[in-house]
């Protein structure tokens, strides 16, 4: 029940019903969703818009606009909040999610989209007084005035430390990134202030959807027929759709001959797949497969040699996931629900292994912007004994002269190189070799002899991937 009715209405002003916008409707429920179950938006928001234009209530025009209320609100989500603890008369903590809400996607509007500034306050107004009530909607309309009154680089020099008293912490608010996480990806990327400001521009930018075209199930040359799409730019099974649109809608897709999948995990497949090996190359092994997408890959480009694929997954629901993507492989496979540091099958059984640990995400902050305000330092922590774990069981699984893959989806130091150094201190049987040339054509892979990509340089998710053999 809205405030009004708890109110006797002012004479000479009749009650008037607020216009309901099922755009905005739809971005703020898929943000409650975010905050209040964890949810990721890459999760929610598909499933309410396939919903939206069944009802009739959606065109492309509304959902594109719905999606880039939804990311934009999320990616830039630390600079909205230091401009409304400006403009706001009390800690944002105090503030009631569903309000802060609101105003986020109110801010959002205002300063990073080009609708006009009447029209963003007074939609995001409508919307309050649909969702929240008459009282707070003029709660809502008054902070929104006075975030109304600056642009976003009139904002940003008045809510962001100068960057040479405090370089962290400008990044931080101009780049809506956690001060730790801006300092984590400086040392990864080894220092300047070049590197880092457009490692962070490139979090904030919607990537593309890359396709993989999945070998001796579909072709580029089938996907490049798609509208918009254009060759990827270093997987030869890669296809880009440059204006996004619906992946489920495109056939191969539909039928799993193809997948959504980040180059950057197309690349790690490729590197452990073109890895020289001497000996038999008969037994590959996925140790953390889910949710399969570089499994099928896998399971396709062995099944091009005679090989085989097991793939194993912990969880039983990323399992299943696993066997519908390599679902119709053309070659042999298997699926097991197995915890991969204590794997029931005999070390020494398979030529080439690869290990896509859990991790904490930083590398894919494009693709899941939520993430980066949900991880805290100490995650790191969580992660590191089985970072660790998994890699061991890895090196005990490949042959003697086999290969190992080591990937993770963040560049963090600590779930990267340290975890390498610190297993190999244990495996003296064990080298490192130069991932470099297995990325044939990638630039900027720096001084190996493992490869770090980057969103910015490389336009993938920020991947690791350490290529160890076995020697003993």
């Amino acid at each position: 029940m809205s405030d009004t009715s708890r109110r006797p209405r002012k004479p000479g002003k009749p009650y008037r019903r607020p216009k309901k916008d099922p755009v905005r409707i739809l971005a703020f429920e898929a943000l409650r969703a975010v905050d209040e179950r964890d949810a990721y938006a890459n999760l929610v928001l598909p499933p309410l818009l396939r919903k939206a234009r069944e009802g009739g209530d959606f065109d492309g025009r509304d959902a594109a606009l719905a999606t880039e209320l939804v990311y934009g609100t999320l990616r830039r989500q630390g600079t909205y909040d230091a401009v409304l603890a400006e403009c706001v008369d009390r800690p944002l903590r105090e503030v009631d999610p569903p309000v802060l809400d609101v105003l986020s996607l109110g801010v959002h509007q205002l300063l990073g989209t080009r609708i006009p500034s009447h029209a963003a306050v007074s939609a995001t107004v409508e919307l309050a007084r649909v969702v929240l009530g008459d009282g707070r909607a003029k709660f809502v309309n008054a902070v929104l005035r006075k975030v109304a009154q600056h642009d976003l680089d009139g904002w940003l020099e008045r809510v962001a430390p100068p960057y040479d008293e405090d370089p962290e912490e400008h990044l931080a608010v101009v780049h809506s990134h956690p001060r730790w996480v801006v300092s984590a990806l400086w040392d990864s990327l080894g220092g300047g202030r070049a590197g880092i400001e457009e490692l962070l521009a490139a979090d904030n930018e919607r990537p593309e959807v890359t396709l993989v075209a999945r070998p001796g199930r579909a072709t580029t040359d089938e996907l490049l027929r798609e509208d918009a799409a254009v060759p990827g730019r270093w997987s030869p099974y890669a296809v880009r759709l440059t204006e996004g649109g619906e992946p489920g809608a495109i056939e191969a897709v539909r039928e799993g001959r193809a997948g959504v999948q980040d180059e950057g995990s197309q690349l790690v497949a490729l590197a452990l797949a073109n890895a020289p090996l001497d000996g038999p190359d008969e037994k590959w092994l996925d140790g953390c497969a889910g949710p399969g997408g570089k499994a099928a890959l896998l399971g396709a480009l062995a099944a091009e040699r005679g090989a085989a694929l097991l793939a194993a997954e912990k969880q039983p629901h990323r399992a299943g996931l696993v066997a519908k993507a390599l679902h119709g492989n053309p070659g042999p496979y298997q699926v097991i629900t197995a915890d991969g540091t204590r794997p029931p099958w005999r070390h020494g059984s398979f030529d080439r292994v690869l290990m896509d640990v859990p991790c904490t995400g930083l590398g894919a902050l494009r693709r899941r912007p939520e993430a980066r305000w949900r991880r805290r330092p100490e995650d790191l922590d969580g992660f590191a004994p089985l970072q660790r774990g998994l890699l061991r069981t890895a090196l005990e699984s490949v042959r003697v002269g086999g290969i190992v893959g080591y990937a993770t989806c963040s560049p963090h130091l600590a779930e990267t190189r340290a975890v390498v150094a610190d297993v190999l201190k244990q495996y003296p049987e064990a080298e490192l070799v130069d991932a470099r040339p297995l990325l044939p054509g990638v630039p900027d892979l720096g001084d190996g002899p493992d490869v770090q990509l980057w969103p910015h340089l490389h336009g993938t998710d920020a991947m690791y991937l350490a290529i160890i053999r076995r020697t003993a």
